[in-house]
């Protein structure tokens, strides 16, 4: 089995295929967990506007919740202040929910290296939390927000990610689908995030001082909120339960996204190398060979879909599996790669980058 890891660079969100379906989530509910970083933001703006009866807002953060009141001032909006470790507090805000994305996630590698368990009590056991309550409360679809540095995990981020995903894979073979549906997504750098490295580009650009890159020839997958969103309500419409959905994102090199950040702020500051960080990796992986074994080519996405074998050894230790696909793997530096101009058009794409340009008397 060949699949084509390539996608058009000019790739367009579909709004018209799964936002022309929005009447699914018509006077349904929707809860986020995590919902008050930067996806949870992104679902409100795409949902807001939409006859969805209630988007919860569940996350341990009062002011970040307090700043999403005011900002939105929406009667569609409740918050509920919980923590994804504690199971009470994510079971009593899940009464009469319908869907969930579930983002709750500590997601900066440097802090999971230094408190690892505290990785695992968020993102594997807090999922757990967040799946076991779901199908206990009804939940007709679960979907989990998971990361490229989950496929051949080499930090412990990237490792309890990993965890997580096998955790809702197992959990899915639990429940039929028809009652509760749990699926995931894996998606690399959502540019201009909380906490990527765009903003502090343009922080450093605005203060005068070099812009600092880790290593030039680093490759990242890159992606909008928008189009992260747009992975997840594919899912959301397309999955079977246990299956893990993949963009066919594009990618570049740090020293491109660098140079790009410049060009368009009209920056003369100069480029620092200050060496690789902990846990990080010259490239990443979307899909790994064992994967790409199985996968199945949705035209910009893949679909990954759960091992449902059962736990009858003879499959694993006499029959085995005959048939294989060519071995290959889908990570950032056999993808599209774009270069400064590329680059540029997809940032010109995006708000954020129009309003910091703005703030800086740039347009």
């Amino acid at each position: 089995m060949q699949i084509n890891i390539k996608m058009p660079i000019n790739y367009k969100i579909m709004e018209g295929k799964n936002m022309g379906n929005k009447d699914i989530f018509d006077g349904k509910t929707l809860m986020i967990t995590g919902g008050t970083g930067s996806f949870g933001n992104a679902v409100l703006k795409r949902f807001l506007k939409t006859d969805i009866k209630e988007i919860r807002i569940f996350s341990r953060d009062e002011k970040k919740q307090d700043d999403m009141r005011h900002l939105y001032n929406n009667p569609k909006i409740k918050y509920y202040i919980g923590d994804v470790r504690s199971y009470p507090s994510i079971e009593d805000a899940m009464h009469g929910v319908d869907f969930i994305f579930s983002a709750a996630a500590l997601k900066q590698v440097s802090s999971c290296e230094f408190f690892p368990m505290e990785a695992v009590r968020t993102n594997v056991e807090g999922t757990d939390n967040v799946l076991t309550a779901a199908i206990h409360e009804g939940v007709r679809k679960v979907i989990c927000l998971s990361t490229d540095k989950a496929a051949y995990p080499i930090n412990a981020m990237g490792t309890s990610k990993a965890m997580m995903e096998k955790v809702f894979v197992a959990k899915s073979r639990t429940i039929d689908e028809d009652r509760t549906l749990i699926c995931g997504t894996r998606y690399g750098n959502v540019m201009c995030s909380r906490g990527s490295v765009i903003p502090l580009f343009i922080d450093q650009i605005r203060d005068g001082n070099p812009l600092t890159v880790t290593e030039p020839k680093m490759t990242r997958f890159i992606m909008s909120l928008e189009e992260a969103v747009e992975l997840v309500l594919f899912a959301f419409e397309n999955a079977h339960t246990g299956d893990i959905m993949v963009q066919k994102a594009p990618a570049c090199t740090i020293e491109v996204l660098a140079q790009a950040v410049k060009e368009l702020f009209h920056a003369g500051n100069e480029i620092k190398v200050i060496g690789i960080r902990h846990g990080e990796k010259m490239s990443e992986t979307l899909l790994t060979s064992e994967e790409c074994a199985r996968a199945t080519d949705e035209g910009n996405f893949f679909r990954v879909p759960a091992d449902n074998r059962d736990l009858n050894y003879d499959k694993y230790f006499v029959e085995g599996q005959t048939k294989r696909a060519d071995l290959q793997t889908f990570n950032s530096d056999n993808t599209t790669i774009l270069g400064v101009e590329e680059v540029k058009e997809k940032l010109l794409k995006l708000d954020y980058i129009h309003e910091r340009m703005q703030e800086l008397g740039i347009e």
